[in-house]
């Protein structure tokens, strides 16, 4: 019997159980909790806890590692009705984690104890967008005035904060690719005169707003201002996007690095952020009583082309955007790590300001030993996992013959794009159901992006058919990459697709109202967090 299939017939232990008052308070102590959300994220963007963090039972063994690297770190999970989270925490007890509670009835218990729900993802970072602008009124322009603008062929350059990945789906006619954390990294080499207008994009608000803030913290002496609304904004107002772009702002020369260096030790100053040696470093690190997340904020190619060990890319602009995609224990130290300063200085002034109370840039010697490429991500519990692969060469014909059904536990929007032919969309905490939808089959070959997530599923299958199941050797990237086809569309859905949070662009019909409803929910959040105070930013000195 494999592994998993013994531990699914022993008896089932439940964790203990706080109430919704008994949360909230803890929320409120300063001290270090995890507040993880076990339902998909589709559904967890639907009504959350503020802080909580979206991590579905479905991926847990791939992301808990980095999100709550601790074990012994305080856990709370929450879910509709204890079910899911249940299964969460037993789940996570068998990977060494030991204190974990679980929410009494679930999300509608907290609502019915008169506290706030949330819809949307990455909630503290998109509401302290609209903090930073209410606090700091940070100058803004219509979608229309910039384009008389530059119409009227003014001197001003459009720098889009988001990364090159978002920028190449759409942007701005002209504008130059600097996501957040590079931006008072490079201006000075983009931006030659003072009487230039600087303007900052994105697609919404948060990262418009919070890197025009950069730059005006970071003394620029040019009009700044956040387009408002941003593509979107665009987009909404009548004009043509581009799509595809490769322009991207250059890395700064000696002068503008010098420039870039002395604007963000002013910040510094301003803010109080705090520095750290390795050595110091390694004092933290040794602490086993405190949670210590250690990112490198720079691009993605510089961190794949060397950076230290044990840190982890987390781009500053998209840690500020999106900090509980990175970080899920409140409270926890952070120790931010880049080549010269600006960027962790930029990004720790930030974090601060949201409210994280112990923020640190590192001061790395030169010539310290470095680690290449991407790393391989700290999956969980793999190494019990035993599962039969398949080739693609070997399924193809399986495939043709009727002989094998794939299942793809890929994302709902993957399988969109493409997916083996033939082959079911399936989501791994449903997978009971899934099966039973299916229905009788030959053999089952499960397959995802890169094959990992198939395998845990596979093993979860162990003790729910007794059909033969195998993992696709690769993934579908391995199909892929053998020279075999997709098929697009969402043609075979045996679980139903809100696994993932869908942004107004990815949709395929009704985008321009998905885009208002969007903007106006970024809006109202200022209001709605009034009134959950246990998180709180703050003002800009």
């Amino acid at each position: 019997m494999d592994e998993r299939a013994a531990e699914a017939s022993k008896p089932e232990i439940l964790s203990p159980l706080v109430t919704a008052h008994e949360l909230r308070a803890m929320l409120g102590d300063g001290e270090e909790l995890a507040l993880l959300d076990a339902r998909e994220e589709g559904v967890f963007a639907k009504g959350h806890l503020l802080t909580a963090v979206s991590l579905p039972l479905s991926h847990l063994e791939l992301r808990l590692d980095a999100l709550v690297p601790r074990r012994s770190t305080r856990l709370v999970l929450c879910d509709d009705d204890q079910t899911l989270a249940q299964r969460a925490a037993a789940a996570m007890r068998r990977l060494g984690y030991r204190s974990i509670a679980v929410l009494e009835g679930g999300v509608g218990a907290w609502r019915a104890a008169g506290f706030e729900l949330f819809s949307g993802v990455y909630v503290p970072s998109k509401a302290f967008g609209e903090h930073l602008e209410h606090a700091c009124d940070t100058p803004r322009i219509e979608a229309s005035e910039l384009k008389a603008r530059m119409d009227a062929g003014e001197d001003l350059v459009v720098l889009d904060s988001r990364p090159m990945s978002e920028d190449r789906v759409m942007n701005i006619p002209g504008a130059q690719n600097c996501p957040g954390a590079e931006l008072v990294y490079r201006v000075h080499e983009v931006v030659k005169r003072p009487e230039t207008l600087v303007v900052v994009n994105c697609a919404g608000r948060t990262r418009s707003i919070v890197g025009a803030q950069s730059l005006i913290n970071a003394g620029l002496p040019n009009r700044v201002v956040a387009l408002k609304n941003g593509t979107m904004g665009w987009h909404l107002a009548g004009y043509a996007l581009e799509r595809g772009s490769t322009r991207h702002a250059s890395a700064p020369g000696a002068a503008a690095l010098a420039r870039a260096r002395e604007a963000a030790s002013q910040v510094a100053k301003r803010f109080g952020v705090r520095t750290i040696s390795m050595a110091e470093l390694e004092r933290l690190a040794r602490d086993g009583s405190r949670t210590l997340y250690r990112f490198d904020v720079r691009s993605p190619e510089e961190y794949c082309n060397g950076h230290l060990a044990e840190f982890d890319s987390a781009p500053g602009g998209q840690l500020v955007q999106a900090t509980d995609r990175y970080a899920a224990v409140r409270n926890a130290r952070i120790v931010l790590a880049d080549s010269e300063g600006v960027r962790a200085t930029m990004t720790a002034s930030w974090l601060m300001q949201m409210g994280w109370p112990e923020v640190f840039a590192l001061q790395a010697p030169a010539g310290a030993p470095l680690d290449t490429g991407v790393g391989s991500p700290r999956v969980l519990g793999m190494e019990r996992i035993r599962v039969a692969e398949i080739s693609p060469q070997e399924l193809d014909p399986k495939l043709a013959a009727g002989a094998a059904t794939v299942v793809d536990f890929g994302t709902s929007i993957e399988y969109r794009d493409g997916h083996v032919p033939g082959a079911w969309f399936a989501v791994r905490s449903r997978l009971r159901e899934a099966l039973a939808k299916i229905g009788d089959v030959r053999e089952l070959v499960f397959t995802s992006p890169d094959g990992v997530l198939a395998r845990f599923a596979a093993a979860d299958a162990a003790s729910l058919t007794a059909v033969t199941v195998r993992a696709l050797a690769g993934g579908t990237a391995g199909w892929t990459g053998a020279g075999f086809p997709l098929e697009p569309g969402t043609t075979r859905l045996a679980s139903v697709a809100d696994d993932i949070y869908y942004r107004p662009y990815d949709g395929k019909s009704q985008i321009e109202q998905a885009m208002k409803d969007y903007l106006d929910w970024e809006t109202a959040l200022l209001e709605q967090l009034a009134r959950e105070p246990y998180l709180a930013f703050k003002t800009a000195p």
